[in-house]
């Protein structure tokens, strides 16, 4: 079998701001912290899809289970998204089939 890869460019700019949960470890989550640009798995309620995103974290290197943050979230494929995202608009994410957590967009960085 042969592989083909798509050329697209990575998104370097976040797409817009979010206030994360992570979910605690008697919720289901393991009791792992993340790092600044950890790429979970998101799933927005407009697509049965997940996507590939990547957060930085403002106030913290390190997220711990439980905690609440907020973050620059960089949609890393080439779907396009725009216009779908707005304030208040809410998403989870995950590592593979395992529910990380939950946020919302709190503000918008790059329609695009």
């Amino acid at each position: 079998y042969k592989l083909h890869y798509r050329n697209f460019k990575m998104k370097s700019r976040p797409q817009f701001l979010a206030l994360l949960t992570f979910l605690s470890p008697e919720d289901g989550n393991n009791a792992t912290p993340v790092s600044s640009g950890y790429r979970p798995e998101i799933k927005f309620p407009f697509d049965q899809k997940l996507v590939r995103g990547k957060q930085n974290f403002m106030e913290t290197e390190l997220v711990f289970p439980g905690d609440v943050v907020q973050s620059e979230i960089t949609i890393l494929t080439e779907e396009d998204y725009a216009g779908k995202f707005y304030s208040g608009l809410d998403f989870e994410f995950y590592e593979g089939e395992i529910l990380i957590g939950h946020g919302v967009i709190i503000r918008l960085i790059d329609e695009n």
